[in-house]
């Protein structure tokens, strides 16, 4: 059948790429890891310490899903092939349309599985930390930092991440002035690490009775969350830890409660805070977590001049200095000035169908 064509000649490809990508990510390697940490799971006194077992357990979860994901590729490419020989041979016009919906959904996947190999750094596999800061502009700005925070928690949700609120500054009349969320699981910060930057709105405005359009703008910071860094020594000298009662409208995102933590880095002038968790001693552990990844991101990037410079591509969240525009009126559409990935439908993408954009930056690094 005619409108087969294209599929047959291009699944030899997809079959190598697949080999490739195989290749890649070492399979064998990643079987035998398995089958070693399968026997260390079954060592006696292996939950001696459960600090320890949980970490290997993730590992190991991780690499299984690696090799499931391989094979179920694999067998979707062999469906295809077998569901293609089948409609051609009954000349089922109904049957080619499902090969063709299916090789698309394959290749989809095929796609978002090369990428991963991409994830190569340092702390790619780390979960991630995201702080938002509203821009210049008042209640604009602010209403427009939350919709960005729900749009990455949204996000979050689809790819099956845990989502922890440490710490949200609400407004007292719309949006919030900040927002730190831990966005927990697997390749969560190499996903991220390229939204990193001035985010920009363009729209009527809702809080303008003229109905002028109205630009605003609002940073992202992103980094990995780390449980030890051994380049990272927190002198307690170098900090100072205040305690205050969280404030605000955050009764959606935080605990009201008498334990708010904030810890001042000294030397950096770095300031983490957490209301998030019912004691002053857990969270305290979460803003330490945090400021020890701050301070990575710092030492990771000594070479910067300034911590200006190694916050990102936001020194002054302003017009010229944004990485991707989103525009609701007079027309729609998401652009990124990074890489040029554009699209119509700014609704899915606030609704945190970003995975466009972020393969689009993944293939830029």
């Amino acid at each position: 059948m005619l409108k087969l064509d294209p599929i047959r000649q291009a699944l030899p490809e997809k079959r190598k790429t697949l080999v490739e990508v195989g290749e890649s990510l070492g399979l064998l390697r990643l079987k035998k890891d398995v089958e070693a940490l399968n026997e260390e799971t079954m060592r006696e006194g292996f939950w001696d310490d459960p600090e320890q077992a949980q970490k290997l357990l993730k590992k190991k979860s991780g690499m299984e899903n690696k090799i499931g994901e391989y094979a179920r590729i694999e067998n979707a490419i062999i469906e295809v092939g077998e569901l293609m020989e089948l409609a051609e041979e009954m000349e089922d016009e109904s049957e080619a349309d499902t090969v063709i919906e299916m090789y698309q959904k394959m290749s989809a996947e095929l796609d978002s599985f090369k990428l991963e190999t991409l994830l190569n750094g340092k702390y790619d596999h780390n979960s991630a930390v995201i702080s938002l800061h509203a821009g210049a502009g008042g209640v604009e700005a602010m209403d427009w930092a939350e919709m960005l925070l729900r749009m990455y928690t949204r996000w979050a949700e689809r790819k099956g991440y845990d989502i922890v609120f440490v710490d949200v500054q609400d407004d007292t009349e719309a949006g919030i002035k900040s927002a730190t969320v831990m966005i927990e699981g697997e390749n969560a910060y190499g996903y991220l690490k390229h939204e990193k930057g001035v985010h920009r709105l363009v729209r009527i405005s809702p809080f303008n009775a003229a109905g002028k359009r109205q630009t605003s703008f609002a940073a992202l910071e992103v980094m990995p969350e780390i449980d030890e860094a051994p380049d990272v020594r927190i002198n307690p000298e170098d900090i100072r830890v205040d305690t205050y009662r969280s404030s605000g409208a955050g009764g959606q995102h935080v605990n009201k409660t008498d334990s708010a933590i904030r810890i001042t880095h000294l030397p950096t002038n770095i300031v983490v805070t957490c209301q998030n968790e019912r004691s002053q001693h857990q969270n305290r552990e979460v803003a330490m977590k945090i400021l020890m990844s701050r301070l990575m991101d710092l030492a990771e990037q000594q070479h910067k001049e300034d911590l200006a410079e190694i916050k990102g591509d936001f020194s002054q969240i302003t017009w010229g200095s944004q990485i991707r525009s989103y525009v609701f009126q007079p027309y729609t559409m998401v652009k990124d000035h990074r890489t040029n990935a554009e699209v119509g439908n700014v609704s899915a993408v606030m609704d945190g169908d970003l995975d466009y954009f972020i393969n689009e930056g993944l293939k830029t690094l």
